[in-house]
């Protein structure tokens, strides 16, 4: 089974305009209510690629109720905790040329509720795979996940951690399965500009003696890399599309890697999965259609 784990979902409110000016009123085109956050953004896209997952997380108010209910209404399995106070936050998304997004904080997570949440990944079993992904709110510490990845080590699961800094970089001694950092993410880590294949391929060998197993770079239009646990290099460019939407591609790109992988047991298979997943979501105003997915993995 995989798990996903969401420590901050949301409701996105995504708005359509011809253009935002700021200190007048502004009249949308159109609007959308899409359920998010990272963990549940792959749960919902492994679903639509025919893997059943388990979503993770807190959610509270009413808010909190709409984004079960959301989950539940596309068929995702979830295991939420319900918190006492607060609200689920809502994060908008202005579609006016340019993207700008207004992110809210989201309730505090206190430690009853952070009690439950490891009672919950106890029951894990071997085999089970584990999807962290996103950020930490800024009520619990900052080595939560690695606090996770100590807490589950022994029990023969795969982790998969998509996160940035040290968030990242302090789980790689657990040996996680599969990290997927962007190359802007990466040459963060390092402190420099990523501009070729090479450097980047540098860079992502050094995650990997520091305990990655397999090192999945993101980069936009410029395709991906993968550096498996065998130490082999892939590259596959980005489909060519129209670009409608960059909220959760990167997220796609994690199902469909994991989805290919499941599917084949190979790693070229779940590159060119991912590569089609992320960028048939980026071609879409939403997370994108199976048959979306299929019809880019056409074009490798």
């Amino acid at each position: 089974m995989i798990y996903t784990t969401t420590f901050n979902p949301a409701i996105d409110y995504v708005v359509h305009l011809d253009s935002l000016q700021a200190g007048i009123v502004n009249r949308t085109l159109k609007e959308e209510i899409q359920f998010g956050g990272k963990g549940v953004n792959v749960s919902i896209m492994l679903g639509n690629l025919g893997f059943p997952s388990t979503a993770l997380g807190f959610i509270a108010g009413f808010t909190g109720e709409a984004v079960a209910q959301g989950l539940a209404a596309a068929g995702v399995a979830a295991d939420l905790i319900r918190l006492p106070e607060g609200y689920t936050r809502i994060n908008v998304k202005i579609k006016a040329g340019s993207e700008t997004e207004i992110n809210g904080q989201g309730p505090v997570i206190g430690p009853d509720a952070l009690a439950a949440l490891f009672c919950k990944l106890e029951q894990l079993q071997a085999g089970d795979i584990l999807v962290l992904a996103g950020s930490i709110p800024a009520s619990l510490p900052g080595d939560m996940y690695e606090r996770i990845l100590q807490h589950l080590q022994g029990k023969e699961i795969r982790f998969v951690v998509d996160a940035t800094g040290d968030l990242l970089c302090n789980v790689l001694k657990y040996r996680p399965f599969l990290i997927k950092p962007n190359h802007l993410e990466l040459g963060e880590i390092f402190g420099k500009k990523l501009h070729t294949d090479q450097e980047i391929l540098e860079c992502a060998r050094n995650l990997q003696e520091r305990g990655a197993q397999n090192v999945l770079v993101s980069m936009a239009g410029d395709g991906a890399i993968l550096l498996d646990e065998q130490g082999r290099f892939y590259r596959v460019k980005a489909p060519k599309g129209t670009v409608k939407n960059s909220v959760g591609a990167g997220d796609s790109m994690v199902a469909g890697f994991l989805a290919g992988f499941l599917q084949t047991g190979q790693y070229e298979q779940a590159l060119r999965m991912g590569a089609a997943a992320g960028s048939a979501t980026a071609f879409s105003e939403g997370l994108a259609a199976r048959e979306d997915v299929l019809r880019l993995m056409d074009t490798f």
